[in-house]
């Protein structure tokens, strides 16, 4: 537009073709026409850029509100005091363009704050379909009052609560402070023994009875029968065990046990209730390594009962009772490892008359010296064996005293042997040997036993009349097996027959020239021990 004038620059005026000019001083302007927008229509119905326009009310003007010191008591508002918020008007049509500008109404006035007025309750929420301006304002961020998670209720007066919460956790801390110093505290105490008298705890209503057939069952039953033997001679002493046999005061040993008294020496027999008397030697065998002493002056013995040693199976539970090392009244527990086993024993005289032949029942009950002359015992408490022998390990075994120990190879007489030779000793002072009539080669290191070829003295190996030569036996000839049974050797056929009695009748198989036979014997009895 040119200044001065009003008229746009390169425009003629309304009616200029054509018209005469309007007078001088009395004229209006031509209204220019309105500049058509840059682009097309806002569909919102916002104005044109670069032009005013009916624009929306502008919002009250917001001050943030000072947040008071951390503690301090927040003032509710007033009664009917709405806080300051941001009321949106929902956009208006644009106005038509001849439509003058609307004025911009006043901002409404912010409503001081009340001292203490009362809690106002809160309006309920207006309905989706209500206008903007009807709904619940906005929350103001700058509004006083404690932070909450959605959905928790308020609370007034602040200062409270915190105290509360520091309380409850000063009062955590000290029960786990008083926890962990009082568990620290009890175990030293405990440690070091710091404290009131100590009372140990101790089980309660144990029964005072066993099972008949439990060790506890059999060693009570048995124990008052079992004697301590102490036996003391010219040149030596030690100890063993018996036990009683009848009422009249026989006691049933082994031979190697009062051996040394056997010359005037003494022996003493000690029960399990500590009463000790004098014993006397009725009969020993050393061929059996049994013998028979005698007690006197002693009232209510109470003899074990014996039982039946060809009943014996491997495995059956045994109970032995002894004095080892001289520790009376012993009482271990195994059970059968093996029966017939042939072992021998003693041998420390030169003809080998002390050599002991035992067809023994073995255990692994522990055996130790002292033990010797003591019963094996089986489940009824009956006596099925004479314990009579160990085993010992070639090295390490001994003790201090040069004796050896048990590695769990026990040994003892079989009952049914004992009997025959006790009931002999205590009739006749004497056993009886079953032989069969010939004098074996005991240097032999062949299979088998082998009948030598002359007697010690000289004499035909096999005995004139006797059961052998009445079978057909000859010198040189090798027995292999008694009654099916294989031999191994010479002392391995001894311990076969001392396991009879005279009158059995075996059946030997014998070798000759390479051709085997069986033949019949009858077992004697040997004139001497």
């Amino acid at each position: 537009m040119d200044e001065g004038n009003g008229v746009p620059q390169g425009a003629e005026p309304e009616g200029a073709a054509g018209a005469e000019p309007m007078p001088e001083g009395d004229f209006e302007l031509a209204k220019p026409e309105r500049p058509s927008p840059l682009h097309e229509p806002d569909p919102y119905s916002t104005p044109p850029y670069g032009e005013p326009g009916p624009w929306a009310p502008a919002p009250p003007v917001q001050h943030p509100v000072a947040t008071p010191a951390q503690g301090t008591l927040m003032t509710p508002p007033a009664v009917g005091a709405v806080p300051p918020a941001v009321v949106a008007v929902p956009p208006e049509p644009a106005p038509a363009p001849t439509a003058p500008a609307a004025p911009i109404p006043p901002a409404p006035p912010i409503a001081p704050i009340a001292s203490a007025p009362p809690p106002v309750p809160a309006a309920p929420p207006a309905p989706a379909s209500a206008p903007l301006s009807a709904r619940q304002p906005p929350a103001d961020p700058w509004a006083a009052g404690p932070l909450q998670q959605p959905g928790a209720a308020a609370v007034h007066g602040g200062r409270r609560p915190r105290r509360r919460r520091a309380a409850l956790g000063w009062t955590l801390a000290l029960v786990l402070v008083a926890a962990g110093l009082g568990g620290l505290v009890g175990g030293y105490v405990e440690r070091e023994g710091i404290g009131g008298e100590v009372t140990l705890p101790q089980a309660k209503g144990v029964p005072a009875g066993r099972a008949p057939d439990s060790v506890a069952g059999i060693a009570a039953r048995a124990l008052p029968s079992v004697v301590t033997l102490h036996v003391s001679g010219s040149d030596e002493e030690g100890t063993g065990t018996g036990f009683v046999l009848d009422d009249r005061g026989h006691i049933l040993t082994n031979n190697h046990v009062v051996a040394p008294a056997a010359s005037g020496g003494k022996i003493s027999a000690t029960f399990s209730d500590g009463t000790s008397v004098k014993a006397t030697v009725v009969g020993r065998d050393s061929g059996y390594d049994l013998a028979v002493v005698q007690v006197s002056g002693v009232h209510g013995l109470t003899p074990l009962t014996l039982g039946d040693s060809d009943d014996v199976r491997v495995g059956d539970p045994v109970v032995a009772i002894g004095a080892p090392f001289d520790l009376a009244n012993t009482v271990t527990a195994g059970i059968i490892s093996a029966k017939e086993r042939p072992i021998t024993a003693g041998g420390e005289k030169s003809d080998g008359s002390d050599v002991s032949y035992v067809d023994a029942l073995q255990t692994d009950a522990p055996i130790n010296p002292g033990n010797s002359g003591g019963p094996l015992l089986d489940s009824r408490a009956h006596v099925i064996g004479i314990n009579s022998a160990i085993r010992s390990a070639d090295s390490g075994a001994e003790t201090e005293s040069g004796q050896a120990g048990s590695i769990g190879l026990g040994f003892a007489i079989p009952v049914n042997q004992a009997k025959r030779v006790a009931e002999e000793l205590i009739n006749d002072g004497r056993a009886t040997h079953p032989v069969i009539g010939v004098d074996l080669d005991m240097g032999y290191s062949g299979d088998g036993a082998r009948v030598d070829s002359r007697a010690p003295d000289g004499g035909p190996a096999v005995v004139k009349g006797g059961p052998a030569e009445r079978a057909g036996l000859e010198a040189g000839d090798l027995i292999t097996e008694v009654d099916g049974e294989p031999v191994h050797t010479g002392a391995e056929l001894i311990v076969r027959i001392r396991a009879h009695q005279p009158g059995d009748r075996l059946r030997l198989t014998v070798e000759r020239g390479g051709t085997e036979r069986e033949v019949s014997v009858v077992l004697g009895t040997a004139e001497q021990n």
